[in-house]
């Protein structure tokens, strides 16, 4: 069974760099407007605060950017989190490096790093990209082309999210940005978890979704959706799937 994207077709290597660059523009607007006080306010992921997360989202620019940036960050983070989720102990060493950078500096390190990421990714070889490595949880058994284009992008955008609800500012969302990155998580969700369900997701982001038939009919926001699939609220159901992010 495959899930039926009503909105688009899949997303490739081009419309994955297109989105993280409209990503990094759309959070560079976001944390220009905010206020001392928000850079401190708590965040979805319960350990960060927004600094935090931003700390995390520079950090991963940069290992974007330079590869020997990922392979020191994954060598300074492998005694840490034993048992839990290799990618933790990284972005735990990207917040603790910047925990002292200013709001401004942040701002700066996000819009440099950013650009210098998004056009390292933009050049990877199809061969690099279809590369396949051990990740660990979540990510598993995963082609380097997947961690490049689809999950750095979908991360920059779930916290804009966390972001976004933390301080109160609104969340822009565009079918042609948002949208086609929902539809892309809904594909990965419906294509894990193989069982039939009807979806419709609300706002400017959704749209409808079918795998075969008399299945879980799902209707919800789907921003919410996403939040569920990425763990930052309880699914039940078919809900209770989650996806990385």
């Amino acid at each position: 069974m495959t899930a039926v994207v009503t909105r688009e077709q899949r997303m490739n290597h081009a419309d994955w760099i297109a989105a993280a660059e409209e990503e990094y523009r759309r959070l560079g607007e976001v944390l220009t407007g905010l206020a001392p006080e928000d850079w401190r306010a708590r965040t979805d992921c319960s350990e960060w605060t927004v600094h935090d997360v931003v700390a995390h989202l520079v950090g991963a620019a940069e290992s974007n950017a330079r590869m020997r940036e990922l392979v020191r960050i994954a060598w300074k983070g492998r005694s840490l989190r034993p048992g839990e989720p290799r990618i933790d102990a990284w972005n735990d060493v990207q917040v603790a490096e910047r925990v002292n950078r200013t709001p401004d500096e942040l701002l700066h390190d996000l819009a440099d790093a950013g650009a210098r990421g998004v056009r390292a990714r933009r050049r990877l070889p199809a061969p690099v990209r279809a590369m396949r490595m051990p990740f660990g949880p979540p990510l598993g058994f995963r082609s380097m082309g997947y961690l490049m284009d689809r999950i750095y992008t979908r991360d920059a955008w779930m916290h804009r999210v966390d972001i976004c609800r933390a301080t109160g500012r609104p969340l822009e969302l565009t079918a042609e940005h948002d949208g086609r990155l929902v539809a892309d998580v809904v594909a990965e969700w419906g294509a894990a978890h193989r069982q039939p369900f009807r979806l419709t997701l609300t706002g400017p982001a959704g749209g409808q979704w079918a795998q075969g038939t008399d299945g879980e009919a799902i209707t919800a926001d789907a921003v919410e959706f996403c939040r569920v699939l990425a763990g930052r609220a309880p699914g039940v159901g078919l809900l209770a799937h989650t996806v990385p992010f």
